[in-house]
């Protein structure tokens, strides 16, 4: 159980894992193309059935090793999630979970440290995004009952309703578009609806979208700091360890000098 345990938990088994990972998503796309199916379609099909045979018995080796605490770790619930969808059948109705296969290559995540950090950052950052969705909901609602009123009867297409108006002040907020294809034909019957578009797009483009970003970036930085506040006290740990052991030492000398004197 130790050599097993010493087996998975080594660098050179993620890195063998992590290499599979990549073939696997390799495979997967190559699979896409008819030519190469044509001509390397059982051998590609085969390498994937190897490599999920591999993943299969990965997790079952950490499930013998953790035992109950293997569902303590939300990562190893994902990566069991995501072989698990490929073991599903996919004939008949369930042929479309076929394609969900390339979720396997999301194991990255939970293999590659760094980006382990950058998702565990993300959704530290969720309950605070909470909050900037629903001022973002509130300013969208608030300027589409506005466009409607303003502009839905001239413009049915862009503000006939307030679901038209919502969809159409998101392509503004994009900027895809927004001028050519939305504000400049308004502002041929109303010359003034600049004045309703640019504090939108100042509003939502360049404020409410921003705070995601401050959100995001402070969260990751919090998620690092951590990550490194905890080497700090375990790298202290070690050394108030070697430094007991360096007493104890010492003593031991002392002792026998004594007891030689």
């Amino acid at each position: 159980m130790d050599a097993l345990k010493t087996l998975i938990e080594s660098r050179r088994f993620e890195l063998a894992i992590t290499v599979l990972i990549l073939v696997n998503a390799i495979t997967l796309g190559l699979e896409t193309a008819p030519s190469i199916m044509a001509a390397w379609g059982g051998l590609l099909l085969a390498v994937d059935r190897i490599i999920l045979a591999v993943f299969v018995l990965e997790l079952l080796a950490r499930a013998v090793v953790y035992r109950g605490s293997f569902f303590r770790d939300p990562w190893r619930i994902f990566d069991l999630v995501v072989v698990g969808i490929a073991l599903l059948p996919a004939t008949g109705s369930l042929s479309v979970l076929r394609a969900l296969r390339i979720l396997r290559v999301l194991r990255l995540i939970s293999i590659v440290p760094s980006l382990k950090r950058v998702v565990t950052g993300f959704i530290s950052a969720l309950p605070g995004m909470g909050s900037i969705v629903l001022l973002l909901g509130l300013v969208f609602y608030v300027f589409a009952v506005m466009a409607t009123k303003l502009y839905g009867a001239q413009f049915p297409e862009l503000f006939g309703d307030i679901g038209e108006s919502l969809f159409t002040l998101f392509q503004v907020m994009t900027l895809e578009g927004w001028s050519d294809g939305v504000v400049r034909p308004v502002m041929e019957i109303h010359p003034l609806a600049w004045l309703f578009f640019i504090p939108f797009i100042v509003a939502t483009s360049f404020t409410v979208l921003n705070l995601f970003i401050g959100v995001i970036v402070s969260a990751m930085e919090e998620e690092h700091e951590a990550e490194a506040t905890a080497e700090r006290k375990a790298l202290q740990s070690d050394q108030d360890a070697i430094l007991a052991e360096l007493k104890a030492l010492r003593a031991e000398v002392r002792q026998l000098a004594r007891e030689r004197g």
